[in-house]
């Protein structure tokens, strides 16, 4: 299954919400939204920075992970990124496979 690294902050909105019900409802949330799309949470973490909060996830699909991006997004409670995690078996083969490529003026 693909895994993503989800970074997030909220908004003050999002904030007062996670305030008033704590990081364990938004725990349940996360699993909710992440479950009823196929997917499992591997790890979840608030944290100090640009960041408030990151999430390991696996989604069935690229498609998933869209969906769920939007709906979260669209609520306007945070602002999120989503990044593909790849393992070192990926990048072995990555790196395996025939690109043609040519560089810019060469």
């Amino acid at each position: 299954m693909p895994k993503f690294l989800i970074q997030a902050s909220y908004t003050a909105e999002g904030t007062k919400g996670l305030l008033r019900e704590g990081a364990s409802g938004r725990r349940a949330a996360v699993d909710q939204v992440v479950t009823g799309l196929g997917g499992t949470v591997e790890a979840m973490y608030f944290v100090f920075g640009e960041d408030d909060l990151v999430i390991i996830v696996d989604f069935p699909d690229p498609v998933s992970m869209a969906a769920a991006s939007l709906t979260v997004k669209a609520s306007g409670a945070l602002h999120t990124r989503a990044t593909p995690l790849l393992t070192l078996d990926e990048i072995d083969e990555a790196a395996r496979r025939q690109v043609a490529f040519r560089a810019p003026g060469a």
